[in-house]
């Protein structure tokens, strides 16, 4: 019983092994189809979703991990990353980042910089999506264009938390924290730690 058990496991790992082999050259192959400037060392359990528009720019440093899957990081909610980038805007990933079923919408400007970590299932907006103003929000042609737009900055060796969110014109610094299930409205100095919703100083580094 113990030999058939280990044998079970050895199988088991090979099968997830050779799965997420199989949906990592198939996620390079669909970047390279979407124009996705990305480096060497791409990692990737699953595949995830990708809406960039073909005037929009993604580009993606050195050893970009991400999990798309249940299996590669159980922590609920969504699994798949998603990737969305508009017409004229910019998202730049740095070298040896790592996420877990992100979603990443950019309509200005995005930058994650190198040595950042994301926790499963965060959220990073550089939008309102919607006008603030309802009469407005009634044209649908206004309420996308009047949408207020604020670029996001995440400096390097950034930690953050698992469904956390991070809105529109957050400039996180270098080395700083950020609590699970943090919303995250306002800037956040470098060497901190930062938690709740909305997020606040919790003590320095």
């Amino acid at each position: 019983m113990k030999i058939y058990a280990l044998m079970m496991r050895v199988l088991q790992y090979l099968k997830v092994s050779t799965m997420d082999f199989i949906t990592q050259k198939i996620t390079f192959v669909l970047m390279k189809m979407k124009f996705v400037d990305i480096s060497s060392g791409l990692k990737s359990s699953g595949v995830p979703k990708m809406f960039i528009h073909r005037h929009g720019k993604l580009k993606i440093g050195r050893n970009f991990k991400m999990n798309n899957t249940i299996e590669s990081n159980p922590v609920g909610r969504n699994f798949q990353c998603i990737f969305k980038v508009n017409k004229n805007a910019f998202l730049h990933i740095g070298d040896n980042v790592g996420m877990s079923g992100t979603t990443i919408v950019c309509l200005k400007e995005i930058t994650i910089s190198d040595n950042v970590m994301i926790g499963g299932n965060t959220c990073i907006y550089d939008t309102d999506f919607h006008s603030l103003d309802f009469h407005e929000r009634n044209q649908v042609n206004e309420d996308i264009s009047k949408a207020c737009k604020k670029s996001v900055l995440i400096e390097k060796n950034v930690f953050i938390g698992a469904h956390v969110t991070i809105l529109k014109g957050v400039h996180i610094g270098e080395n700083s924290i950020v609590g699970a299930c943090s919303v995250v409205t306002k800037n956040i100095p470098k060497n901190e730690i930062w938690a709740g919703n909305p997020a606040k100083f919790i003590r320095k580094l």
